[in-house]
Formats: structure tokens, sequence, C-alpha cells
């Protein structure tokens, strides 16, 4: 009787999950058949019908030759690299003050950063378009830099909250033996926030790797193509070519799956720590 009570409940936990890995995987799907179909064989079968052949690997070298894909995944490691780095230092630095330092304005700063956060970011890129075009940075990778490098509020609570798990005791000791505050950052607090780092490193980098809004507003050279402005040449007046921008979706698709699973272990262990206090 137990059972037959609780059926409902387990057909329902259990019919959720199936149908959330539906959802998430039959795009996946999809796009991987339309990867490997010629035109025609993309024009005359649904979408969920495989490819007749494996080893079709011209929309491959097409996304990769016409849509200068080299291009882009250069452009790209280059913007995440630095912006990353930039990001992560500037954020932690701010969490280092805010929760070792006690001064006027402080609450101030923090209610500021969190009403930027509430202000759509639609509503200002005209003024920050403006500043950008007016430091000479329009048509530069140095603006995607910039604007990726803004720390976000998230980023600087998940380096407050691991910060609070440390105790400044470490502090006064290094500043005993004469350490400044500078290496004591440096030396001592940066090293210790490995596991946030790893945390800010995933949420911002997936943001970064995936965002086309800001490369396309900011870099419209062909030049400073990154990967998601480099799918959106096969989209043109005359129509989409979905087979080569598929094969193209799979190339982009592929380093983050490599990066997943050889930090798996890390990934997972960075958002448990960060769960617990």
């Amino acid at each position: 009787m137990k059972i037959f009570k609780k059926l409902p409940a387990l057909l329902l936990k259990y019919g959720s999950l199936v149908m959330g890995t539906f959802v998430a995987v039959i795009p996946l799907i999809v796009v991987l058949f339309a990867a490997f179909k010629t035109k025609e064989e993309y024009n005359a079968t649904s979408s969920l019908t495989p490819p007749e052949s494996w080893l079709n690997f011209d929309n491959f070298i097409r996304a990769f030759t016409d849509g200068n894909m080299l291009t882009g995944f250069y452009n790209t490691a280059i913007i995440l690299v630095v912006a990353l780095a930039g990001a992560t230092l500037t954020g932690a630095m701010i969490a280092y003050v805010f929760t070792r330092f006690d001064f006027k304005g402080k609450k101030f700063i923090i209610t500021a950063f969190l009403i930027a956060v509430l202000i759509p970011g639609i509503t200002t890129q005209v003024a920050t378009f403006q500043i950008v075009n007016s430091l000479g940075l329009f048509n530069t990778i140095w603006a995607a830099i910039i604007l990726y490098m803004g720390t976000d509020i998230i980023a600087v609570y998940i380096f407050m909250q691991f910060l609070e798990n440390i105790s400044p005791a470490l502090d006064e000791s290094a500043m005993i033996d004469g350490a400044s505050y500078i290496t004591i950052f440096w030396k001592i607090i940066f090293p210790l926030l490995k596991p946030a780092i790893v945390t800010v490193g995933i949420i911002k980098g997936v943001n970064i790797y995936n965002d086309f809004y800001t490369p396309f507003l900011y870099m419209p050279k062909a030049d400073l193509s990154v990967l998601s402005t480099a799918l959106f040449r096969f989209q043109g007046p005359m129509g989409s070519s979905w087979e080569v921008i598929s094969a193209g979706i799979i190339i982009v698709i592929v380093p983050t799956l490599i990066v997943f699973l050889l930090l798996q272990k890390h990934i997972y262990n960075s958002f448990t720590s960060g769960s617990v206090k």
C-alpha cells in the first residue's frame, strides 16, 4: 500500500527527470545529425533522421575554412585568458577589502554593486558604446577584454564567501612578521582562494565563451571574429546553411567538452566547497 501511495510522487519525480533529459539532449542530437548531412539531405529529411554517412566531413571543412574558425579560436582564447585573469584578480581584491577592512562608504559601495546588477545591461549600451568609442577601442580586441574584465557582484560574493572561512589570524601573523597588505593578499590569501577561483572561472568563462552580443557589436571586423560571430557568417539574406552552422557548433562544443572531462573533479569540488561554510 505504501508503494501505491508513493507511486504518483515517484512518477512525477522520474517523469520530470526524463523530460528534462529529453529537452537537453534532443537539440544536441539534431545538431549532430545535421552536421553530417549534405544540403540536399538536410532539406529532404527530418531533423531526427540520422545521416546516410557519418564520414561526410565537408561541412566541418567548410565551417573551419569559410567561417574562419581558426581566427575565431585564436581571438576567443586571447579574450578568455586576459579577461578571466583580470576579472578574477580584481574580484578577489575587492572581496578581500570588503571582508577585512571597515571604512566609510563600504555599505554604499556594496549597494551600488547590487543596483548595477538590477539595471538591465541593454539600457546602458548606448553610453557604454560611446565610452568604448571615445577611448579608441572600437574594432579592437581590447573592447571585449575591457568589458569582460568588469568585475560583477556574483564573483565578488563568491570570493567573500570563501574569505569568511579564512581566519584573519593569518593576516595578523603575517603583519607581525612585517608583511604588507599586498604581500598578505598575494602570498597567503590568493593561493587559499583556489576553489573560488575555479568557480568564478567556470561561471565567467562560460559566459565569455558563449557571448555573441559584445563581440558582434564592438568587434565587427572579419579578422576580429570570435567563435560565436564566425558561425553567424553562414546566416545571410539568401538563407542559412544550417548543416554548416551545425558543424561549426560541434567544433565549438568539442573544446568545452574536453575541458569539462579533464577538470570535472575540480569543478565538482569547487561548487561543493562553496556551498558549505
